[in-house]
């Protein structure tokens, strides 16, 4: 784990110099398991997360924008009644554990001095944050209820006094010197990183491993004078947040981990490390949630009109036959003279074969011959009718494939905010009823919210997610000469460039843009084209999103996040 009882000491240090002795302005819980709060510290405002994600657990200053929901969840609302307003006047770690507590002071509502705790609990899937009455030591909420029927040590319910997960007993490894550590580490038993995990309090695998990797030929004075020295260089808080690639895996630390023999790129913060590592997971995982019905629907939809366009397909084939059910029926017609009642088949001369060639026709046995001329004659009309109306229907499919194909990397690329459009969307296109609101009232149309980018020269860039925003940044929001992108024949975003003339450079960027929101994310010299607004049409009774357009040029760009992440609006 990257987030251990080490790294959660740094970010203690660090929050402790930007947020200890600020005002806490506002509360919000944009999404089920988050908290961010609004702190005035040091002359600035800053916006603290406090994550009880399973998977994304964590505690971080942020500079990402978070969509807050139209009625706040009740924790959220407890929190507002409880600490706005209220000082910070602390934070610190719990014994190298991955908690960390906030000290509050205010003034309750008749005027008393009041001091609460905020716990964060950064324990996977077990995460918590829990508001503490300190004086009392009683819950009085937390984001995850947890009874003594599932945690028969303690429940953190709202009236039941705070204890502190199991102790450990380990050695706090900021208060160990080498003596510790060779006392401590069994040098024969082997698997030396994970006895450093098994004695020492707040040690993860990585960093344990790290350790055994940089002290060469790991004995008894290599290992305790790595450990101790790397411990003492995080407790001066010299280190280098850093994020690791390495075989195709990301993971992040107080510093570049030598024994994952991979790249890396450093950051000035761990605040800044983890916006940058979390950009898009957690959020992806919140569209996941929200949207997965979505995102079902819309697989199950393509599938569905790809495997029509395999039955029709075999219908054409069929229909292919006509000509040949025609010519049986007539070949029939001249020969019923010969065929009798009961017959399965019969061989007759073909007279449309110039060399004087027999055919053998196949017959019901049920009919006369009349009948069975009759049968193929019908077969025929009803194979030549059919071509075009399954030609039709095939070029419909093939239109909803590509249609929900579009969705697809839509959904992919979508943030929450996104994926209520594309519900929308679909509930208009008759595809899906619409979702009863708890208060019944109807959802009014509202313009769409783009996303916003800056050029490396300072021109404003706009990307639409999804077909409502790109239908409302095309054909409404964009003058006629502005500049207009997309990805050559591969589903994306449409991008336009709020300038008549942009440079090359800015061109080059929002086809970076176009690039990344498409589904050739991950693909390199991705073409992309480029024209003025006034060239793209939106054909009538196209789809949602579907436009033409001409006079284009195309440029080949290969996808960039570190470019997207510079460019993105703050």
């Amino acid at each position: 784990m990257s987030f251990d009882g080490l790294f959660t000491k740094a970010m203690a240090d660090e929050l402790v110099g930007s947020l200890k002795g600020g005002r806490i302005t506002k509360v919000h819980q944009p999404y089920k398991n988050e908290v961010i709060l609004t702190i005035r510290a040091n002359g600035v405002n800053q916006k603290l997360l406090l994550s009880a994600h399973p998977s994304y657990a964590r505690v971080q200053l942020t500079n990402e924008a978070y969509d807050n929901p139209s009625e706040p969840p009740m924790f959220c609302m407890l929190l507002r009644k409880h600490i706005e307003g209220h000082i910070l006047e602390d934070l610190y770690q719990v014994e190298n554990d991955r908690m960390i507590i906030f000290e509050i002071k205010g003034r309750n509502e008749i005027g008393d001095i009041s001091n609460k705790q905020l716990i964060v609990e950064i324990m996977g899937r077990h995460s918590n944050i829990v508001l503490i009455d300190k004086t009392k030591n009683i819950i009085l909420d937390s984001i995850k209820h947890v009874s003594f029927a599932v945690n028969s040590h303690r429940a953190i319910m709202p009236g039941q006094p705070y204890i502190f997960p199991p102790a450990q007993n380990k050695i706090n490894p900021f208060e160990a010197v080498e003596e510790d550590v060779l006392r401590t580490i069994d040098f024969i038993g082997g698997k030396l990183d994970r006895q450093l995990v098994e004695h020492f309090a707040g040690i993860s695998p990585l960093f344990a491993k790290e350790v055994i990797f940089l002290s060469g030929l790991a004995n008894q004075t290599t290992v305790p004078e790595t450990f101790v020295r790397l411990i003492k260089k995080i407790a001066a808080e010299d280190i280098t947040p850093s994020i690791i690639t390495a075989n195709g895996r990301d993971s992040f630390y107080l510093f570049p981990l030598e024994h994952l023999h991979g790249e890396y790129k450093t950051f000035h913060t761990l605040s800044e490390l983890l916006d940058r590592f979390y950009f898009g997971k957690a959020e992806r995982d919140r569209v996941k949630q929200q949207g997965n019905d979505i995102e079902r629907f819309i697989s199950n939809e393509k599938d569905k009109n790809e495997k029509k366009i395999g039955k029709l397909e075999e219908t054409l084939k069929e229909a292919a036959r006509a000509e040949q059910f025609q010519r049986h029926g007539e070949l029939l017609t001249a020969n019923l003279y010969v065929a009798k009642k009961g017959m399965k088949e019969i061989e007759v001369l073909d007279y449309y074969d110039e060399s004087g060639g027999t055919v053998v026709i196949p017959l019901d046995p049920r009919k006369s011959p009349s009948e069975n001329a009759q049968k193929y004659f019908s077969k025929y009309q009803k194979a030549k009718n059919a071509v075009t109306v399954v030609l039709e229907q095939i070029e419909l499919a093939r239109a909803e494939v590509s249609y929900f194909d579009n969705l697809q990397q839509q959904v992919q690329a979508a943030s929450p905010k996104d994926i209520q459009e594309i519900r929308e969307e679909l509930v208009e296109g008759g595809y899906i009823r619409e979702r009863k609101k708890r208060n019944g009232k109807k959802t009014h149309n509202v313009k769409p919210v783009l996303d916003h980018f800056i050029a490396s020269d300072g021109t404003d860039i706009i990307v639409g997610k999804n077909n409502k925003q790109n239908d409302y940044l095309t054909n409404k929001l964009a003058a006629r000469d502005e500049i207009w992108l997309h990805t050559k024949d591969i589903p994306g975003s449409h991008v336009v460039i709020r300038s008549k003339e942009p440079s090359d450079e800015t061109i080059k960027e929002a086809a970076v843009l176009a690039a990344y929101y498409s589904k050739a994310r991950n693909s390199s010299s991705v073409p992309v084209d480029f024209t003025k607004v006034r060239y793209v049409k939106k054909p009538s009774g196209a789809k949602p999103g579907f436009v033409i357009y001409d006079n284009q040029q195309t440029v080949y760009i290969t996808p960039n996040e570190e470019l997207v992440l510079k460019l993105m609006k703050k």
